[in-house]
């Protein structure tokens, strides 16, 4: 049996959140806990000023794409920010549907569901630049 590479990277992660009648926030966070072999920490955009000097400590930028109807102006403008900074930004299909809305599709970097393995092995690939094979 073939065992993973240590991998002691802390990934720094900006995770969409806002108004979420399905608690697919939480559910995201309980995903990524259940990996207890995948390091991350997660930077609130919140009310502070995204500026360059916040977006250089962040590794890739997670879009729940279940939240964007009732959070599409903070999201739009995390959207425009990753582009600014040139984060990679990953979509998470809303819970329990496949269809993502078009317009965050095209500037994902990489789309993904709810499996904790894929979530973690997405964000590792986005991360090193491996993504070509996703969108």
């Amino acid at each position: 049996m073939f065992e993973e590479e240590n991998d002691n990277k802390i990934y720094n992660l900006l995770i969409s959140n806002g108004h979420d009648q399905n608690n697919e926030y939480n559910e995201f966070h309980d995903k990524l806990f259940s990996k207890k072999d995948f390091l991350w920490k997660e930077s609130f955009a919140g009310s502070l000023h995204l500026n360059e000097s916040f977006f250089n400590k962040i590794d890739a930028i997670i879009l729940l794409a279940g939240l964007y109807e009732k959070n599409k102006e903070k999201i739009d403008a995390l959207i425009e920010s990753a582009i600014t900074y040139e984060k990679p930004i990953i979509l998470v299909r809303p819970y329990g549907v496949e269809e993502v809305p078009e317009d965050v599709e095209k500037v994902a970097s990489a789309i993904v569901g709810w499996n904790a393995n894929c979530i973690v092995n997405t964000i590792k690939d986005v991360v090193l630049g491996i993504y070509d094979d996703f969108v």
